[in-house]
């Protein structure tokens, strides 16, 4: 009996743990204007980027400045030259996941299957687990007519390695601007 209790909170434990960790992959939108003829954008200029730490304005501007390099458009300083105004703004937010693990089953009738008998449920043990998110938000404005022509968003877990967020960022940055730019529907 202690080796079902063991094995069933052992299992309860892992499916608990994947379902709450599936939910931490890179999780990216957009949207963007659909009159923009995003072909006539080339170059580009930065309006600001929004973090609460101050080192990731470099590397979230180093990430955007490669995955656009890869889509052949370049930076110029901000004037008559660039095409193309970003805003970009990062926010962090704390989430709780709660976890509830049951033991000490009993055996029996009841409900009518082995488990749930005349002992109840058994203890209960609750654990309440913190994780904390960040999400950059991109804007990008047609500088002349300075309207928004796409947005994108990437969200994924952090880490509290310094390191591991960084990788995070890149992959995010990547995977947004996979399909960019939009093509117009045909």
């Amino acid at each position: 009996m202690k080796m079902q209790k063991a094995a069933f909170i052992c299992v309860t434990g892992i499916l608990s743990l994947l379902s709450s960790t599936s939910s931490f992959a890179t999780d990216v939108k957009s949207d963007y204007d659909r009159a923009a003829d995003f072909g006539r954008y080339k170059k580009y200029c930065w309006q600001k980027v929004d973090t609460q730490n101050p080192l990731w304005i470099e590397r979230i501007k180093t990430a955007l400045n490669s995955a656009l390099a890869v889509k052949g458009w370049s930076q110029t300083e901000s004037g008559s030259a660039c095409d193309i105004s970003i805003v970009a703004i990062e926010i962090k937010r704390n989430h709780d996941t709660v976890n509830t693990f049951y033991d000490n089953f009993g055996g029996g009738g009841g409900w009518g299957w082995r488990g749930f008998g005349a002992d109840g449920f058994g203890e209960a043990t609750t654990t309440t687990d913190t994780y904390q998110t960040g999400t950059l938000i991109v804007d990008l404005f047609d500088a002349k007519a300075k309207n928004l022509v796409w947005r994108g968003s990437a969200t994924d877990t952090l880490s509290d390695k310094s390191d591991k967020n960084m990788k995070k960022l890149n992959k995010s940055v990547s995977k947004l601007f996979e399909h960019f730019p939009p093509q117009p529907k045909k």
